[in-house]
């Protein structure tokens, strides 16, 4: 099985051009050496995925003959990502929504409620 759609087929990315491109660009490995698209997984071989904040590491355990669901995943792979990743992970989600800056985005509830309350004010003569 190719390697794209290895990692399509557990559900690691949501199709398989996001696979690729992030097979080519370099976010992928296989057994700590670099891959192409079309390089063949085979039962054993240990994949590392780079995502924005997360490292993950499977273990290869069998391959799918088509995409399977969320609770089969974990008989064709072996998570071997520490705990700590996914700590590191949700540390930096927490500091991005700290430190978005004010007034980006949609306002809020109680941002609509004092603009449509300056937009009533009487005007003054």
């Amino acid at each position: 099985m190719r390697l794209d759609q290895w990692l399509w087929a557990i559900r690691v990315y949501k199709s398989r051009s996001l696979a690729v491109t992030a097979i080519r660009s370099g976010h992928v490995r296989v057994n700590d050496a670099p891959a192409k698209p079309a390089h063949t997984v085979r039962p054993g071989d240990r994949i590392v995925v780079k995502t924005e904040v997360l490292v993950r590491t499977f273990r290869v355990l069998a391959l799918p003959a088509s995409r399977v669901g969320a609770p089969l995943v974990r008989d064709y792979a072996e998570e071997l990502t520490p705990p700590e990743e996914y700590a590191r992970a949700r540390e930096a989600a927490l500091l991005r929504a700290q430190f978005s800056s004010p007034g980006t985005g949609r306002p809020t509830k109680r941002d609509r409620r004092s603009m449509e309350a300056f937009r009533n004010l009487p005007e003054s003569d």
